[in-house]
C-alpha cells in the first residue's frame, strides 16, 4: 500500500489468517441473513480473505441465503487500489467474469449465487452464467446513496424466487 502498487506483487501471504475467528455473531448473522452481499472490493486482499477466516466459508455454503457479489472490475480494470496485482499475481483475469469464476458457484462449491457486473462488462455475463453464477449488468459506481441503493436492489432482484 505504501508504494501505491507500483512494485510488482509475487505471492499474497496470509499470516495468522488460519489462527482467527469470525467475530462474535458474525457466523449466526451469515445463517440468518436473508441476502448475503459480497462488496466490490480487493477479491485477493480485502473479501478473499474473509472465506478464509475458519467458519466462514462453511457458513456462506450453509446458509439459505442466496449470496451475491459487486465485481470491483469495471471495464476490465480495478476501480482502485491494487486489485489488479494481486489477481495478476494469483493467476486469475482482471475481468468481472475471471473474478467471479474465483470466486464460484455455490452449486459447485463456490460460495456466489449471484453476480453484479458494470454495464460495461456486460460482455462477460454469459460467462458467469455458464460458470453458474445468475448474473446481470447494471451501473456499479457507487456515486450517491441512490447508485448505492440501486446496486442493492439489484442484487435482491437478481435472486429473488421467481
Amino acid at each position: 500500500m505504501r508504494l501505491h502498487a507500483e512494485v510488482p506483487a509475487e505471492t499474497p501471504v496470509f499470516v495468522g489468517l488460519d489462527q482467527s475467528t469470525p467475530a462474535p455473531g458474525v457466523l449466526e448473522a451469515i445463517r440468518d441473513a436473508d441476502l448475503v452481499i459480497l462488496p466490490p472490493s480487493n477479491p485477493v486482499v480485502s473479501v478473499g480473505t474473509i472465506p478464509g477466516v475458519p467458519g466462514i466459508r462453511a457458513a456462506l455454503t450453509a446458509t439459505s441465503a442466496p449470496v451475491v457479489g459487486l465485481s470491483p472490475i469495471v471495464g476490465d480494470t480495478h476501480v482502485r487500489g491494487m486489485a489488479h496485482q494481486m489477481l495478476t499475481a494469483i493467476g486469475v483475469d482482471v475481468t468481472a467474469a475471471a473474478v467471479a469464476v474465483h470466486y464460484g458457484s455455490r452449486a459447485a462449491g463456490g460460495v456466489l449465487d449471484g453476480w453484479l457486473v458494470d454495464e460495461t462488462d456486460a460482455h462477460h455475463v454469459a460467462a458467469v452464467e455458464a460458470a453458474g453464477i445468475s448474473c446481470v449488468a447494471v451501473p456499479l459506481m457507487m456515486t450517491d446513496v441512490d447508485a448505492t441503493a440501486a446496486m442493492a436492489t439489484a442484487a435482491i432482484e437478481l435472486v429473488r424466487p421467481s
